[in-house]
């Protein structure tokens, strides 16, 4: 099959054109499981683009994104095919009322006009170019991981009453983990690993500029400071990459065209979502209500 990517600096060249800002790493990860036809395993504290990537993928390369969110009880049916029970008694009592035998109203009930397709099959069903996301992997059960490795190993599924239905094309795919539970090695050994944190400083303001464009460099690299600043502190959640950027959008919605201690205290709820972690950010960055503003420099 053509390869989607001529080399790593085309990966990332063609994700920031869609505003994905990629490291090398990213970039070559990314680029050699488009050549290995392997799937990613993206592990990393939530909010760091581990989503993100995949669309950005899809966006950069015209491909359909079919996301499958992963969570605790889902099986199956809701992962891959179901029969659709309803449609399938409404025509037994309309086959019966025309007197047809058994074998003829079953061939025709478990045919697939009565097939309701979930992610997984939708994808190996796809003819068009695909990435699919499996969403927070690490919220399922182990019988469902099972599950995952045979559609991943082959990609294809085997349906009784129509037999084995194979993949029409190779797409890319991305397994998301923020590491709540421990994933199986058979699971990791099938998988090119890639491991994203939240980004340095110069990288995320890179960030804000791209997604905020109207920001200057000054204020723009003032938000990164600060964020990074309340990032270093014990919170139950620190604040992600989107709520980065929401905040630099925030300041300038308000009018601000610099960071000081009372803007960072009044707009705090936009970059923290949890009482006491904004009590906590008051309390030990900055005493009036504000984290201690780096200076910026230059």
């Amino acid at each position: 099959m053509a390869h989607r990517f001529a080399s790593v600096a085309e990966v990332a060249e063609r994700l920031r054109a869609v505003d994905y800002l990629a490291d090398a790493e990213i970039a070559s990860v990314v680029y050699l499981a488009d050549r290995l036809e392997k799937p990613v395993l993206v592990e990393g504290p939530a909010g760091v683009g581990k989503t993100e990537l995949a669309k950005a993928i899809a966006a950069a390369t015209g491909a359909r994104l079919i996301r499958l969110q992963c969570y605790e009880g889902l099986d199956e049916a809701k992962a891959l095919y179901e029969w659709n029970y309803k449609k399938q008694l409404l025509r037994i009592q309309a086959d019966r009322e025309h007197e047809a035998d058994w074998a003829t109203v079953e061939a025709d009930i478990f045919s697939e006009p009565f097939l309701l397709t979930r992610p997984l099959l939708e994808a190996i069903r796809a003819t068009e170019p695909v990435v699919l996301l499996i969403d927070e992997v690490d919220r399922v059960e182990i019988e469902t991981e099972a599950l995952l490795l045979e559609v991943l190993s082959d990609f294809q599924v085997s349906i009784p009453e129509l037999g084995t239905i194979r993949g029409r094309q190779r797409p890319v795919v991305l397994l998301t983990s923020n590491n709540t539970r421990e994933l199986s090695e058979a699971l990791k050994r099938r998988c090119l690993y890639l491991h994203i944190d939240y980004p340095d400083l110069e990288r995320e303001k890179e960030i804000v500029r791209v997604r905020v464009p109207e920001i200057d460099e000054a204020l723009a690299e003032q938000v990164a400071r600060v964020v990074r600043s309340i990032r270093g502190l014990d919170l139950k959640k620190a604040p992600s990459i989107s709520e980065t950027i929401d905040w630099a959008r925030t300041l300038l919605y308000l009018g601000h065209a610099a960071v000081d201690p009372e803007v960072v205290a009044e707009t705090l709820h936009v970059l923290l979502k949890y009482q006491s972690d904004i009590a906590k950010a008051r309390k030990e960055l900055g005493g009036a209500g504000a984290p201690t503003l780096p200076a910026s420099r230059g």
